[in-house]
């Protein structure tokens, strides 16, 4: 039977464990507010090329460098805007990501060769207890192999990727899916990835934000952003979205069938064995779509149909998943 990665409880020892683990230019899984994050010392060339080898990520997706704090962030950045003062200061700790200019401490590797970073600070306790203890910044993308659906729970970790030398189980994340992106190096502004912060809130600082409809990655070159794949976040099964209530179209798909909603569908009930019914918010809808892919997943449904939510930004980061995740 192949091994599992350790799931821990977090305490100061197993805190201790990570950081030794990260010093030595291993990874370590731990908690964040949004997903469970597969960390590495930023710093460090080889530890960081160990995340891409694990999760079997391409080389041209950049990713996310977590710091403790806003002063850790300037130190990583070879210019600090008084625009990123303001958002650092009114969205951090929290799910905003700010590309910024690299400064010389990140080597090239964790930005795909670009040379801009991706920073965040997290607001998980867990997160930034293991950031304050190893006192170096974290490499982190989503702890899974690539292309897959994000872990919400440390056993998604273990399932997904058994060879990651620890997990620290924070317990669910809160937020439930990734960071929103936002690009501080072209004026205007421009938004790379939506995400866990609310699109209307981002709105309130950056009234002028450029919003995509869809990020499309390039056919060359390294992606601006983590997150910007066509495929991405998706179960193990074919993922249909559809608009309305069509139980014709649904009856001809294969057999055991799920389905994911946010609004009752009666005709689909006799045709979808399995059925997630999600919150109609669109924050409580996020917080449980990985978490409903993955149990899906468990019940080893052929294919999942999943009703498209309201094309508005109050969902657009709900949607970007979904569609990328439809992708094939």
């Amino acid at each position: 039977m192949p091994s599992k990665a350790p799931i821990v409880s977090v305490n100061p020892q197993t805190l201790a464990q990570a950081a030794a683990l990260l010093h030595a230019g291993q990874l370590c899984a731990f908690p964040t507010e949004t997903v469970y994050g597969l960390g590495a010392d930023a710093t460090r060339e080889e530890a960081v090329q160990r995340i891409y080898q694990l999760k079997g990520r391409p080389s041209n997706n950049p990713l996310i460098v977590h710091v403790p704090d806003v002063s850790s962030a300037r130190q990583l950045v070879s210019s600090w805007s008084p625009q990123a003062e303001r958002l650092a200061q009114r969205f951090w700790p929290g799910p905003l990501s700010l590309v910024l200019p690299r400064g010389p401490k990140i080597p090239a590797i964790v930005s795909a060769g670009l040379p801009t970073v991706a920073l965040r600070v997290p607001s998980h306790p867990v997160a930034l207890a293991l950031l304050q203890t190893v006192q170096r910044p974290l490499a982190a993308p989503s702890a899974n192999r690539s292309e897959s659906v994000s872990p919400t729970t440390a056993q998604h970790v273990q399932r997904s990727l058994p060879d990651v030398p620890l997990i620290l189980d924070g317990g669910p994340c809160q937020l439930g899916i990734e960071s929103t992106v936002v690009d501080l190096t072209t004026q205007p502004v421009r938004l790379l990835r939506p995400g866990a912060l609310p699109l209307r809130v981002l709105l309130e600082e950056l009234p002028d934000l450029v919003l995509p409809s869809f990020a499309i990655e390039p056919a060359h070159g390294a992606l601006p952003s983590p997150g910007m794949m066509t495929r991405h976040y998706a179960p193990s099964v074919p993922l249909y979205l559809f608009d309305q209530d069509d139980p014709d179209w649904v009856a001809t798909l294969p057999k055991p069938c799920g389905l994911i909603t946010h609004r009752d569908l009666p005709s689909l009930r006799a045709l979808c064995q399995h059925i997630e019914l999600l919150p109609s918010s669109p924050e409580a809808y996020a917080t449980d779509l990985y978490a409903a892919l993955h149990r899906l997943d468990d019940k080893q449904v052929r294919c999942i149909v999943a009703l498209r939510p309201n094309q508005d930004n109050d969902w657009r980061a709900v949607l970007d998943r979904l569609e990328r995740a439809a992708t094939r």
